[in-house]
């Protein structure tokens, strides 16, 4: 469509406003001035202006200029509206991984082999998020602080603020800013920027997997799901907050700065008030939902990137009209610092009542062990962040209702040396052995029992040593305790196991005193080898079916069974073993050599049964 014919004559302001408004209206919603030459663009602008001046040096009001100025305003509004629209544009699918590495680290998760909370798969997983995207065409590549000179970016601190729209269509939405509000229009100036920016920022958000969702929605959620939008939570954050948000901020001042008093505030927080809310509404959902053991590492991913963001929401909302989003931040964030503080108290508690009776079979480790040691583990992988949030030491006894028992713990003996942090970790660690200790009376046999606490209290120590933060946390005075305790257990085991078949191989109640006999009962002497024989067969049957996990600890054990019983098979048969071959059917006694026992001692803690008269036969 061809522009209105301009007259050959000089037009009046009101001329030229007419003259547009009169074009017929489906040509008026398909031109617009702003879509002509620069010329004609400039000659509707100096005709408003004409038409202000009009209207503020007259004493009485000039009908046909004040009817023509609100045309003109009209008719700028429009055009306000359609630069916005026609100049903004969706996020495209490039990368953002420089600026948006998340700070996720780990996840506990469920398992079948655990009871209510429990699990013993808690490793840590590597999280690859889909969410990669640029906010506008000009942005293709964030580079780091240090080297970023592109001159999209304006600002030297973590914010990377990007043009959103060319630099000649902030020229012509200033043009057109200043004259609506100069003509009394700011609201409705600031009415059309926040809606069609906020739509723009919106579909930002959606773009980067920011739902909108109400704080309930958001709690009712399971927690696997949520596990997911937490980390698309903390990526797309820092992009919302460092490049969407800030970017909206520096557009609103190009455009409105100086045109009155804290306009580009008042249009920076039309645009973003809504998304603002959108977005830390998830966080603070987060923060006062049910507090559980599996929801720490989250949290505290959350409370990092929070906090590591702070500083920016600082600089980004640091006007009075956007104080509300500032000071929420912090709040959410405290929330989710004292949330974490209530979630340790609460896995200590859940590991002290944890209720399993089920006895795992062969004294082998208890899945609530493994979650724990994984769990603590994990724990010391957060500690800088811990070590801030955790400063008082653990509470022993009123939170813990009823009458159970309690495990003795002096604090005062750590006092000085450890942290607050390394008191509440060696507190987990007293209250799972006090569980576990309280689960090895379920046994039967004395020797499990005992088989038990050493595999499990091993396993402790194994995974202290093999964390540097967990063990200096924890520290080797305490680490000692542990591995004398687990020490003890083995050795305990070991005088329950072997302490009735070393009975067997005794000198006394053998010899015979006065007679001309060689001084040995035989009868005594079979039997005492019918009886060694079989104490032997049934320790070899229950040991091939317990289990010792640990590779090195099962290889020291069959060791120390082995030093403790063939030099006193070896020993009672070579001095004994001869008045049984002597006599009749000396198989029926002596049936194993000193090479069949060492061998029977490898079918050990397998925990699969064994025939021993197989072994024999091989």
């Amino acid at each position: 469509m061809e522009p209105p014919e301009v007259s050959a004559f000089v037009e009046s302001p009101e001329e030229i406003v007419l003259r547009w408004d009169s074009v017929a209206a489906e040509e008026a919603r398909e031109k617009m001035i702003f879509d002509s030459d620069r010329h004609e663009i400039d000659r509707y602008l100096h005709a408003v202006d004409e038409l202000q001046k009009s209207m503020n040096s007259t004493t009485l009001s000039d009908s046909n200029s004040s009817s023509a100025l609100q045309i003109a305003m009209a008719r700028l509004e429009d055009e306000f509206r359609n630069i916005l629209l026609s100049n903004t544009y969706p996020i495209e699918n490039e990368s953002l991984t420089e600026f948006s590495n998340s700070s996720t680290r780990h996840s506990i998760s469920s398992t079948s082999d655990g009871s209510e909370f429990i699990s013993s798969n808690s490793e840590e997983v590597e999280f690859k998020d889909d969410i990669e995207g640029s906010l506008v065409k000009q942005l293709k590549h964030l580079e780091s602080t240090s080297s970023c000179t592109s001159s999209s970016y304006k600002s030297t601190s973590s914010i990377r603020e990007v043009d959103l729209v060319p630099t000649e269509t902030i020229y012509d939405l200033r043009c057109i800013a200043e004259r609506m509000i100069a003509a009394g229009y700011l609201r409705e100036c600031i009415q059309v920027y926040g809606s069609v920016r906020k739509s723009a920022v919106d579909a930002s958000l959606k773009k980067l997997g920011i739902e909108k969702l109400s704080i309930g929605d958001i709690q009712r959620l399971e927690w696997e799901i949520l596990e997911t939008k937490i980390r698309r939570w903390i990526r797309a954050s820092k992009i919302c907050v460092r490049v969407l948000f800030a970017s909206e901020k520096m557009q609103c001042k190009q455009i409105f700065e100086g045109l009155g008093t804290s306009t580009d505030d008042a249009c920076f927080m039309e645009t973003i008030k809504g998304p603002a809310a959108q977005l830390f509404n998830f966080a603070e959902a987060i923060s006062i939902s049910r507090r559980s053991p599996e929801k720490l590492f989250k949290m505290l991913d959350l409370h990092d990137a929070l906090s590591d963001l702070l500083p920016d929401i600082e600089i980004v909302f640091e006007s009075k009209s956007t104080e509300s989003i500032r000071v929420g931040a912090v709040e959410i964030l405290s929330r989710l610092a004292e949330a974490s503080r209530g979630i340790l108290s609460e896995f200590e508690n859940r590991v002290l009542q944890e209720p399993s009776r089920v006895q795992v079979p062969g004294g082998t480790l208890h899945p609530l062990t493994r979650y724990v040691m994984n769990y603590i583990s994990l724990i010391s992988d957060y500690k800088q962040t811990l070590l801030e949030l955790i400063v008082s030491k653990p509470s022993t006894g009123s939170r813990y209702s009823g009458d159970m028992n309690m495990p003795d713990m002096d604090f005062l003996e750590f006092e000085g040396e450890v942290t607050p942090l390394s008191l509440h970790l060696i507190w987990i660690i007293v209250i799972l052995q006090f569980n576990l200790e309280d689960k090895s009376k379920h046994y039967k046999d004395a020797s499990l029992s005992h088989l038990f606490i050493m595999n499990n209290v091993h396993y402790i120590v194994q995974k202290i040593k093999g964390s540097p933060e967990l063990r200096e946390m924890i520290g080797d005075e305490y680490l000692k305790k542990l591995t004398g305790k687990y020490r003890l257990a083995a050795t305990s085991y070991q005088r329950s196991t072997l302490m009735k078949v070393l009975y067997c191989l005794r000198d006394e109640g053998l010899h015979v005193s006065g007679s001309f006999s060689s001084g040995v009962s035989k009868s005594a002497l079979r039997e005492r080898f019918k009886a060694f024989n079989g104490m032997f067969e049934e320790v070899h049957k229950t040991q091939a079916t317990w289990m010792v996990p640990d590779p090195q600890l099962r290889e020291e054990l069959r060791i120390s069974i082995a030093d403790k019983v063939i030099p006193a098979y070896r020993s009672f048969l070579g001095r004994f073993g001869c008045h049984i071959e002597s006599g009749r059917h000396p198989e029926n006694y002596i049936k194993y050599s000193v090479e069949d026992l060492e061998n029977a001692v490898l079918d050990f803690f397998e925990g699969h049964p064994v025939s021993l008269q197989l072994r024999r036969s091989q």
